[in-house]
């Protein structure tokens, strides 16, 4: 396979530069090893996994784990872990991929696979010693033992560092005493290794340890919680009490605990939305297929308008997901290699990768998980009543989906988090901000051109009325940052609606390149409707970014400002030659309807 020359972008960069489609990664680059990965787990998924989907839904909790254990055997939990410690040591893509096709039959054997690939066993391979990678790492890579992650408690969701777990040391320095309580703690009632979280006296932040599940060692637990979802996968309250811990078991340094769990949770955040694109082509493949079967005044159903909507806007969403997705796990696979390449550490180089692009990463997980949702509901509604019977795939999917809007900081806690981690880049002048803002203020005083552009080249009005949409995110931000400054955060709505503009154009950007890149090897005849599913959802993008932007700006803004800022939002989200939406929906419609299944 050809080398290729790593292009050095960094996180966020992509509201402020124009990336050139042949820098962009794609499914379509797949090599011929992740492409036979991809099948492998595929293979697996829909003859262990998709046949026997009642059984998840019956709480079959021992059949979760038994399919965890099997996964192990065959390779599929270690896939980047080192190979020092049993794994595979396949690249940041790789990891991705597995866990995309792994996690689209049920979400109760997704949770179970997230809460030990990701959570359970990455913080060793990332923050431990030599010592405790090699004594717990390899039977967590093969499944032989399982693993979770208990730092949830009653008082501390969102705000992770205020947990009231204590770690007290013993008077010989030889071990600590852990004692308190975590809730919803997935894979809790068949883990044997838990990554559990503790404060040391009065320290500022709490402190991470390996904790063997051990009940003689005062280790308890509640009852398997019932929930709307993820039925079959393990969740458990967990009580310590007094649990004698070796020193030698502390992750990382003392005080280090929030720096662990947070990056846990970047990690965390791109693997669930990648988790969440496999169960929205099953969504869209099942609906078609009945959709296609279910008949009604002498018609298919799939030939009426209104299911064909719906077809078009669930299979467009998907193909914009993966798009956003693989972009960026290719983003940090590229800046993993250039850490390394800086004779840091591996561990070091992955944490410096991952945080790097932590935008990216809330911006994925909020609108995959989103897009899941809508495909979920969407394919309810073309079951009808059918739909909401427990028979039938689609109520057990649209359950499973509701929690990936919680996971891993809720979409609320990512979308702010996606403007505030902007700024905090600005400030520490990672990114330029002030400049480009100050380019769009003076644009908006200045006389508008009225020149017709040539938009005759495959997606070139698209692509200008991109760049406009990233002027429309300076504008108001900009206005923010001004008005507010640092107080901004504390005015979340107006940073919600801000939020939104900034993720439709990381994800519509996605898009158009993956479909541009596509075109330019492939011949524009082959990519007619991923063409027309990139023209559907920029619109969708359009009309969003022009109702959340109007939100801001009359939210944020008075007098002769807020005419200019609405004069500007105006400007900034017109089209020259309007899609003729519609029948975008009906070409998209028809090809899924005629393959019976999401084909792209």
């Amino acid at each position: 396979m050809e080398t290729k020359e790593i292009v050095r972008t960094r996180g966020g960069a992509f509201l402020l530069q124009e990336t050139q489609a042949e820098n962009v990664f794609t499914p379509e680059d797949f090599s011929e090893e992740q492409q036979m990965m991809r099948d492998a787990v595929k293979e697996f998924i829909d003859r262990e996994v998709w046949p026997n989907k009642h059984r998840f839904e019956q709480k079959d909790y021992d059949f979760t784990f038994e399919l965890m254990r099997k996964a192990g055997e065959l390779g599929f939990l270690g896939v980047g872990v080192p190979e020092a410690y049993g794994g595979l040591e396949m690249g940041f893509v790789s990891t991705m991929l597995v866990c995309d096709y792994f996690s689209g039959a049920t979400g109760s054997l997704s949770t179970a696979y997230g809460a030990h690939t990701g959570i359970g066993i990455m913080p060793i391979v990332l923050y431990g010693t030599e010592e405790q990678k090699q004594k717990y790492v390899p039977k967590l890579a093969s499944g032989e033992e399982i693993g979770c992650y208990c730092l949830t408690e009653p008082g501390a969701g969102s705000d992770a560092n205020s947990g009231k777990t204590k770690a007290v040391l013993s008077e010989d320095g030889t071990h600590y005493k852990i004692s308190g309580q975590k809730i919803w703690i997935s894979n809790a009632g068949y883990a044997s290794v838990m990554i559990v979280f503790a404060r040391i006296e009065d320290d500022k932040n709490i402190t991470g340890f390996i904790v063997p599940n051990d009940p003689e060692n005062g280790i308890s637990m509640g009852e398997e919680e019932h929930k709307l979802g993820i039925h079959a996968s393990s969740t458990r309250q967990v009580f310590f009490s007094e649990t004698k811990v070796p020193v030698e078991n502390m992750l990382s340094e003392r005080g280090n605990g929030f720096k662990i769990a947070m990056n846990a949770l970047n990690v965390g955040r791109i693997k669930l939305a990648v988790a969440c694109i496999d169960a929205q082509r099953r969504a869209v493949s099942e609906s078609v297929r009945y959709a296609n079967e279910r008949i009604q005044f002498k018609t298919p159903i799939s030939q009426f308008g209104a299911i064909k909507q719906k077809i078009a806007n669930m299979a467009t969403n998907c193909y914009v997901g993966e798009s956003g997705c693989y972009r960026a796990a290719k983003d940090i696979e590229d800046r993993i290699a250039i850490r390394y390449e800086s004779e840091i550490s591996h561990q070091e180089a992955e944490l410096k990768g991952v945080e790097e692009y932590v935008i990216e990463c809330s911006i994925l997980k909020v609108a995959v998980s989103e897009h899941t949702q809508d495909c979920t509901d969407e394919g309810v509604q073309i079951f009808g009543g059918m739909g909401y019977s427990a028979d039938m795939p689609m109520e057990s999917a649209w359950r499973d989906a509701r929690i990936s809007r919680i996971y891993e900081g809720t979409n609320e806690i990512n979308r702010m988090l996606t403007v505030g981690m902007l700024i905090k880049k600005a400030m520490k002048g990672h990114l330029d901000l002030i400049g480009p803002a100050t380019a769009v203020g003076e644009e908006l005083l200045g006389i508008p051109l009225f020149d017709v552009p040539d938009f005759t080249t495959p997606l070139s009005e698209e692509k200008s009325i991109l760049k406009n949409l990233k002027k429309v995110f300076l504008m108001i931000a900009g206005a923010g940052v001004q008005k507010y400054g640092t107080d901004l955060e504390k005015h979340q709505q107006l940073l919600l609606a801000v939020s939104d503009i900034l993720i439709e154009i990381y994800m519509v950007e996605s898009a158009i390149l993956r479909t541009e890149k596509n075109i330019s090897r492939y011949g524009l005849d082959t990519q007619d409707m991923q063409l027309a599913m990139t023209k559907l959802y920029l619109f969708q993008a359009v009309e969003k970014i022009q109702s959340k932007g109007k939100e801001a700006i009359i939210s944020s803004a008075e007098g002769d400002e807020q005419k200019m800022l609405l004069m500007g939002l105006k400007r900034f989200t017109k089209y020259v030659n309007h899609p003729n939406v519609i029948s975008l929906r009906e070409q998209i419609a028809d090809k899924i309807i005629a393959e019976n299944r999401y084909c792209f």
